[in-house]
């Protein structure tokens, strides 16, 4: 454990970012999955309606450097494709 005082500060500080951006992975993690339920189940309006939420949801979390833009951004495109191509069926 430390003893400096900036030190004890900085422990505290990155425990509540570690939480915070846990609870923020984890949201972001239960919308993707309520998204790929609703395209299975071909509830496709709620499906647009979700994608909407999860779109602002990744690049919020990717312009948090939360997970990484790219990876946000291929994570959509997968989303816009499965929806496209479900609507086409």
């Amino acid at each position: 454990m430390a003893n400096i005082k900036s030190a004890l500060k900085r422990i505290k500080v990155n425990e509540t970012k570690r939480a915070r951006n846990k609870s923020k992975k984890s949201e972001l993690k239960t919308y993707m999955k309520k998204l790929n339920i609703a395209i299975e189940e071909d509830r496709l309006d709620d499906a647009a309606e979700l994608l909407k939420l999860v779109d602002k949801k990744l690049k919020k979390a990717a312009s948090k450097n939360l997970i990484h833009k790219n990876a946000a951004s291929r994570k959509l495109s997968s989303f816009q494709r499965r929806l496209n191509s479900a609507k086409e069926a």
